[in-house]
C-alpha cells in the first residue's frame, strides 16, 4: 500500500458488482474481491450481497480471523469518500394512538370487575341447571 491511495465515491464502487468485477467498502477502503469470490468460504452470494454499500457491518458480523484480515492487503484498491456514503437512518417505530387509561373512569372499571365474575358463575349455573336430566318417578 505504498503511495497516495485513490479515493472512491460510492457511486463509483457501485458500478463493480458483479461476478466479472466486485468492489467492496470494509472500514473506510475498497478492495477488488473479484478473484476471491471462488475461493470465498461463505460463497460468492455472500460478497455480492455487499456491494454497493458499505459491507464493514457484514464483515464485522461474521468475526473474520486475523489471517482473513491479513489477506485483504492484496485486494485494496483505494479509499472510499466516506462524504458519499449515506447516513444510516435509525428505526423509528410508526406513530400509534396513546392510550390515555385516566380517560376510562374507575367506576366502570370497577363494575366490570364485580359484573364478569357473577355472569361467568350465572352461566355455569344455568348449563349445569339445564342439562341435567329429570328424576323418573
Amino acid at each position: 500500500m505504498g503511495g497516495e491511495s485513490k479515493v472512491y465515491s460510492l457511486a463509483e464502487v457501485s458500478k463493480h458488482n458483479h461476478a466479472k468485477d466486485c468492489w467492496l467498502v470494509i472500514e473506510g477502503k475498497v478492495y477488488n474481491v473479484t478473484k476471491f469470490l471462488e475461493d470465498h468460504p461463505g460463497g460468492d452470494d455472500v460478497l455480492m450481497s455487499s456491494t454497493g454499500k458499505d459491507a464493514t457491518d457484514d464483515f464485522e458480523d461474521v468475526g473474520h480471523s486475523s489471517s482473513a484480515r491479513a489477506m485483504m492487503d492484496e485486494f485494496y484498491v483505494g479509499d472510499i469518500d466516506t462524504s458519499t456514503i449515506p447516513t444510516k437512518n435509525k428505526y423509528t417505530p410508526p406513530k400509534q394512538p396513546h392510550y390515555d387509561q385516566d380517560k376510562t373512569s374507575e367506576f366502570v372499571v370497577k363494575l366490570l370487575q364485580f359484573l364478569v365474575p357473577l355472569l361467568i358463575l350465572g352461566l355455569a349455573f344455568g348449563v349445569r341447571f339445564y342439562t341435567k336430566t329429570p328424576a323418573s318417578s
